[in-house]
């Protein structure tokens, strides 16, 4: 998943460099919640891990 969200960051640099600012906004924001969903799970497997 950590992938993912690399590729739509890259996407989303292009994007701003050649000025297609509505495509970088939404690779932006989708590299963003893949993210926060990406560090939910470690924080998740982190905890279910240390109680294991």
């Amino acid at each position: 998943m950590l992938n993912w969200v690399l590729v739509f960051l890259v996407i989303a640099i292009v994007a701003g460099v050649f000025g297609f600012t509505g495509i970088a906004a939404e690779a932006v924001d989708i590299a963003r919640i893949l993210f926060f969903i990406f560090l939910i799970l470690f924080l998740v497997t982190l905890v279910l891990h240390l109680f294991r």
